[in-house]
């Protein structure tokens, strides 16, 4: 799937989120795109760091701090993009988990969308 398929899953995402959550706010698509491209990019560079540095927390939690990882790049973002709010704890270890079950199934249904659009050889 192209880099601008994935920006978009992922805004659409983010509404969903939105609409879900009630400490998650987000003020129109516009926002939810540039929220999509941030999230990408701390996903990209800072969860790495993260996750390297929590490993033994990680070990010794058998991978259940991956979830306070998640919940921290989630809020990093929202802090670095205006118009995009999370507020509370619910949307600080809930948010990502709603982000990624929608994600799944939107990838999924426009990976399906796709192949049904090429042609048979």
């Amino acid at each position: 799937m192209g880099y601008f398929l994935t920006i978009l899953v992922t805004a659409l995402s983010l509404l969903v989120v939105d609409i879900v959550l009630p400490g998650v706010n987000i003020e129109s698509f516009a926002v939810a795109l540039i929220a999509g491209v941030v999230i990408g990019l701390v996903n990209t560079f800072i969860k790495p760091i993260l996750s390297l540095l929590t490993l033994p927390i990680n070990l010794l939690t058998l991978g259940l701090f991956s979830i306070v990882i998640n919940g921290i790049c989630f809020t990093l973002a929202a802090a670095l993009v205006p118009g995009f709010q999370a507020h509370g704890l619910i949307s600080f270890l809930v948010a990502p988990f709603i982000l990624s079950l929608a994600s799944t199934f939107l990838n999924k249904y426009f990976a399906e969308r796709n192949a049904d659009l090429k042609p048979n050889t």
